[in-house]
């Protein structure tokens, strides 16, 4: 599985931005896919989950400001991210098991 993430940016604090995840074969059958991300100097965090028939987890840092959707007719898999803070500037990263997209890199500033 080959995982192409996208969709970051410089953004504005309180603003939002949209990460795509596109992965190489359906994922169907895929039951657990997840978004982690790595601030500068810091280790890499787990940000949000999601399972088979669409429950979802989140880190508490971003429960409430953040959704995680996925499209199997795309192959692809979302992170809305809403009331950015400076703090959630990190390179974002997307996971299949042991596979791992990239990273995309959000900028949260004014």
């Amino acid at each position: 599985v080959q995982l192409q993430a996208s969709g970051g940016g410089l953004v504005q604090p309180g603003g939002s931005l949209r990460l795509s995840c596109a992965a190489s074969g359906s994922i169907a059958s895929i039951s657990v896919m997840a978004w982690y991300r790595q601030a500068p100097g810091k280790q890499r965090e787990w940000v949000a989950t999601i399972f088979t028939g669409g429950h979802t987890n989140y880190a508490s840092s971003v429960r409430g400001r953040f959704t995680i959707s996925r499209d199997y007719a795309a192959n692809t898999m979302y992170l809305q991210m809403t009331s950015l803070k400076p703090e959630d500037t990190a390179v974002y990263y997307c996971n299949i098991r042991e596979y791992w997209g990239q990273g995309t890199l959000v900028t949260v500033s004014s």
